[in-house]
């Protein structure tokens, strides 16, 4: 079967070390921008099993590019179209919250789901669904653990046994205890109410074994910092000892990662869904693993 990867300049460096992964060309594609504002991508080419390349952060500026991307490749002749989309935008918008509102996850859900055969992602933000496939009816979903591509850096630290995994709030569950499991260590969730946009207050469960602790801090997804820079405030407040902060998906600017070292994060990581000065987990092995039975 005929296979090629496809991606965008402007993500290259993570787009290269999966072709590297996967030991395939890598294929850029072109977008002529018009000056009314309107583009045109142009495919070096296509084959059978054509996978795109393409993370979904700034979603409003790459979506119509990607789109038009797909429906030129469908042109030179790929009949299975995959998306590798390490970040999926407009998830946690699940639900109309106010009048008027949209229900964005599913708007663009249909948008993606019609135009590709397969989406491969890394921990979409889900609320009310369990499963990815409840958004994409028709196309096949692989969803990843970016924590799978944390572990093996974190298994060789010094004295592992005495971290505790923490979560700012309940939403970050499956993500905790996910990572927890794999490095066997103990884990525990805040309580978060989300007074705006930049504004939270969070808790600590009574009775957690704080004093000293190291702790690797999870969530998925980190835009405006403030969730993680409460947390960080109140386990420091309680005793805690260093505070590893690790993302997924990197949405914040430099200030923001700035104001959770000030709170007090001696380290934040992140993977390189989005690109950010705190990527330091690659996803690429993740991900190539997933796009092996496409070969």
């Amino acid at each position: 079967m005929s296979f090629c990867l496809r991606a965008f300049p402007d993500e290259v460096t993570q787009a290269q070390r999966l072709a590297d992964a996967l030991d395939v060309a890598l294929g850029l594609v072109e977008t002529h921008v018009f000056p009314d504002g309107e583009i045109l991508p142009r495919v070096p080419a296509a084959d059978s099993t054509t996978v795109i390349y393409r993370s979904l952060n700034e979603p409003n500026r790459k979506l119509i590019e990607l789109l038009l991307t797909a429906d030129a490749c469908r042109q030179m002749g790929a009949k299975q179209l995959v998306l590798v989309a390490p970040y999926l935008p407009y998830m946690r918008q699940d639900k109309a919250f106010e009048p008027g509102q949209p229900v964005s996850q599913r708007v663009i859900s249909e948008l993606l789901d019609r135009v590709f055969d397969r989406i491969i992602t890394v921990d979409p933000h889900l609320h009310r669904i369990r499963r990815l496939e409840e958004a994409f009816p028709t196309t096949q979903c692989t969803n990843l653990h970016g924590g799978d591509a944390l572990t093996a850096q974190l298994l060789g630290a010094a004295d592992p046994k005495r971290w505790l995994v923490v979560g700012p709030d309940s939403e970050s569950a499956p993500w905790v205890r996910h990572i927890a499991g794999a490095l066997k260590l103990e884990c525990a969730t805040l309580e978060k109410i989300r007074k705006g946009d930049l504004s939270v207050v969070i808790s600590l469960p009574a009775g957690l074994p704080l004093s000293g602790r190291p702790i690797l801090l999870v969530d998925d997804v980190c835009s405006s910092g403030t969730t993680i820079q409460e947390a960080i405030r109140q386990l420091k407040s309680f005793g805690s000892g260093p505070v590893t902060v690790f993302v997924t998906h990197a949405l914040y600017s430099d200030g923001v990662a700035d104001k959770l070292r000030a709170a007090g994060a001696v380290r934040i990581l992140s993977t390189d869904s989005c690109s950010h000065a705190t990527n330091a987990i690659p996803l690429a092995s993740l991900l190539a693993s997933a796009l092996a039975v496409e070969r």
